[in-house]
């Protein structure tokens, strides 16, 4: 639902798994003087002692992407996994294939404000999703904003936007490369007009627009000089902004004094301009909500519990209403007098379910709710005293995938998909309870009435129970030899519902079967299995999904030498620890942007942000639980691992590229295949994409093009 856990689910996607194909135009390299081997990186071991333990590290000097030598070794390795990856039979065929499926489009949930619906959508070769406006239900689309136009090579995005409540105006980010490193911009919705208002280091901002479109609260990162060299990416504070003025002079709200990584968001009350909410988080299982009464001038207080909790909030005719999952892992709503918000005062309204309460909100004068049971979504309406009033019917067993309404209109928007059903968006009359579809993405050359998707339920190391998605063709012969794809992520409360994408197809229509595992560490079954696979608890995770490669073959889809497995960002730490403690499990891995090095992960990017998730080796506790795992000091010398293919991108603001440079010289160094042409280690390296976020389509046909030629190669399937 919008507005009381938008930045919550923001911050969620600072870490989003990379499970969709991403890509760069690395593919075009000449292989005139291919090398027969992978370059020897030069050794210089650096010895560390961290809480007693000695720790040596050969290629330290690898995580200086500016240094000379490491741009040589990344140049060398281009060369020679495009001497491996370009003469695969089939790539024209993949590529060409692949062009069709990602041209299938995208559709975003609209947003409304006044009479105004804002959505985007992609479409065709577009690198970028457009921001489209209609005004009225049934008014013509309007391009308002279309950042293709800002870069002949499409990577320019368009980050995040917001509009005003009445619609007049729209603030919005773009960043250029994949830096994800937000300006804020604003548009007039009526004429497109650019107004002067622009403001840096808005990355990942919370914008709360005046009633009166006079001004807006927003979050901002500090500029060099104001805090410690390398901390500009932390110390966000909430800053006003007056339209027509000078942001260098914008006023400081909040954040002076806090900790470096807390993350504050903005909202103002639905109704009026009394109530400002800001809500911080603190790492992935804990936030804290502070209330300010603009109206009275008091500054803000702090009215949640103080403890390792989740909060989120909406303020609505002078009451505050909060989902939680305090003392209540799977969440409720709770409701309190803005005026007397003290914790003692909070009344429960709806309570914890069965099912696990991802966010709520309200909708013309009642209370939305999006919930997820087995991994899949479920909508629900109630009375604002939290009397059950009905079930939003949803086309399928799918995900809702966003949400768009307000607190005085009697309509609600939502997104759906599903493995097989191609993003749609969904109409809901509040005063009928009617549901219609509004508009929705093609998808030709798919037919998805000739695949199927089943849930399977398997056994952990632990005896845990865990659910898994299994996708194929209809009347697959399950002959224990079947190529399988398995993917998972565990981790920072995200959970892996079904999606619909593209360029998956072209792995089904090869007989390929693809599997999803929804592991601990995620959401979906609340925080207690969030908890089950975060900090000292992080193997479980890992148990899960060599449990589900483990049941995969035992099942007969599929064997040791027909299973591949891939994942990205924590997803690619997932397969990373898979691969070193399982080598024998697996024949092909593809691990994307990637953490590997567990004990300095937190010293680069934005990566102290996640050590409420890992803990930090720093910490001599938490320095065992991460050395336990650390896939970069587990690679065994003389050890047989699995084809690799390690992607990663120097403009990565997220997840350092050091992780996976470091790791393809090591293993290239150590394992048994490491020289292999037939097993290769492979490392690909790209510009201006990023972690992901933005990526061009351009780029992702040519990254997927290499992903399944590796693929098809490794398992032996002919393209």
């Amino acid at each position: 639902m919008p507005g009381a856990c938008r930045l919550f689910w923001t911050l969620t996607c600072l870490f989003l798994f990379a499970i969709a194909l991403w890509a760069d135009d690395s593919s075009s390299s000449s292989t005139a003087t291919a090398p027969a081997t992978p370059p020897k990186a030069k050794t210089e071991v650096v010895e560390d002692n961290i809480h007693g333990h000695k720790i040596a590290d050969p290629y330290r000097w690898l995580e200086n992407s500016q240094a000379s030598d490491t741009q040589q070794y990344v140049h060398d390795e281009l060369a020679y996994t495009r001497s491996i990856l370009d003469p695969l039979p089939g790539r024209a065929q993949t590529h060409q294939r692949l062009t069709q499926l990602l041209s299938i489009g995208t559709i975003g949930t609209p947003q409304l404000g006044g009479s105004f619906y804002f959505y985007t959508r992609r479409e065709g070769t577009q690198n970028q999703p457009v921001l489209f406006v209609r005004e009225g239900i049934n008014g013509k689309d309007r391009t308002l904003l279309d950042v293709n136009q800002l870069a002949a090579d499409g990577t320019v995005a368009l980050d995040w936007w917001f509009p005003s409540e009445d619609g007049k105006y729209v603030a919005y980010g773009t960043s250029a490369g994949g830096s994800e490193e937000s300006t804020l911009k604003v548009i007039e919705t009526a004429s497109g007009k650019q107004l002067p208002d622009t403001i840096e280091r808005t990355r990942f901002a919370s914008v709360a627009w005046k009633k009166d479109n006079s001004a807006f609260f927003y979050s901002r990162h500090p500029k060099k000089g104001d805090v410690p060299s390398g901390e500009e990416v932390y110390h966000v504070k909430i800053f006003y902004h007056v339209m027509g003025t000078d942001p260098a002079k914008d006023p400081l709200i909040f954040g002076e004094g806090r900790k470096a990584q807390d993350i504050p968001g903005v909202q103002l009350a639905d109704d009026d301009d009394r109530w400002l909410l800001i809500t911080v988080f603190q790492g992935w299982a804990k936030s804290e909500m502070y209330l300010q009464d603009l109206k009275a001038g008091t500054p803000p207080v702090e009215i949640t519990s103080g403890k390792d909790f989740l909060y989120s909030g909406e303020v609505y005719q002078n009451k505050l209403y909060i989902t939680t999952n305090e003392d209540a892992p799977r969440s409720r709503v709770l409701v309190v007098d803005a005026a007397n918000p003290k914790r003692e005062n909070w009344k429960e309204i709806v309570p914890q379910s069965d099912a696990v309460l991802q966010n709520s909100a309200i909708v013309g004068g009642k209370l939305g709710a999006q919930y997820e049971k087995n991994a899949s979504s479920l909508l629900k309406l109630f009375q604002l005293d939290g009397k059950f009033i009905d079930d939003i019917p949803l086309p399928a067993i799918g995900t809702v995938s966003g949400t768009g309404s307000k607190w005085n209109r009697q309509e609600i928007f939502f997104g759906f998909q599903s493995f097989t059903i191609p993003p749609s968006i969904y109409h809901y009359d509040l005063s009928s309870r009617k549901t219609n579809l509004w508009d929705k993405v093609n998808a030709p050359g798919i037919d998805p009435s000739a695949y199927e998707v089943h849930q399977l339920w398997y056994t952990s190391k632990d005896g845990t129970k865990v659910p898994m998605f299994v996708f194929h063709k209809k009347g697959l012969e399950l002959n224990g030899h079947n190529p399988t794809l398995l993917t998972g992520y565990g981790g920072f409360n995200v959970s892996l519902t079904p999606s619909f994408v593209g360029g998956r197809y072209i792995w089904l229509e090869h007989g390929g079967i693809f599997a999803v595992a929804n592991l601990r560490g995620g959401a979906e079954f609340g925080e207690d299995w969030h908890q089950a696979g975060m900090l000292q608890k992080k193997q479980n995770v890992f148990d899960d999904f060599i449990s589900a490669a483990e049941f995969l073959i035992s099942q007969k889809y599929t064997d040791k030498d027909h299973l591949a497995i891939q994942g990205g960002s924590n997803g690619g730490l997932l397969v990373g620890a898979a691969f070193t403690q399982r080598p024998d499990l697996y024949r092909a891995v593809v691990c994307q942007v990637p953490l590997l090095d567990m004990l300095r992960y937190q010293n680069f990017q934005i990566a102290k942000l996640w050590i409420p998730e890992y803990g930090s080796a720093e910490d001599s506790k938490q320095f065992d639980w991460l050395y336990a795992y650390s896939p970069y000091h587990h690679v065994k010398p003389g050890t047989q691992y699995p084809a690799i293919l390690f992607m990663t991108a120097d403009t990565d603001t997220r997840v350092d590229p050091m992780h996976a440079k470091k790791m393809a010289a090591l293993m290239q160094a150590e394992a048994a295949n490491g020289q292999s042409r037939e097993r290769p280690i492979l490392l690909r390296i790209e510009t201006k994409a990023g972690h992901g976020a933005g990526k061009p389509i351009t780029k992702q046909i040519e990254e997927g093009t290499d992903i399944y030629s590796f693929l098809f190669w490794q398992l032996g399937m002919q393209p």
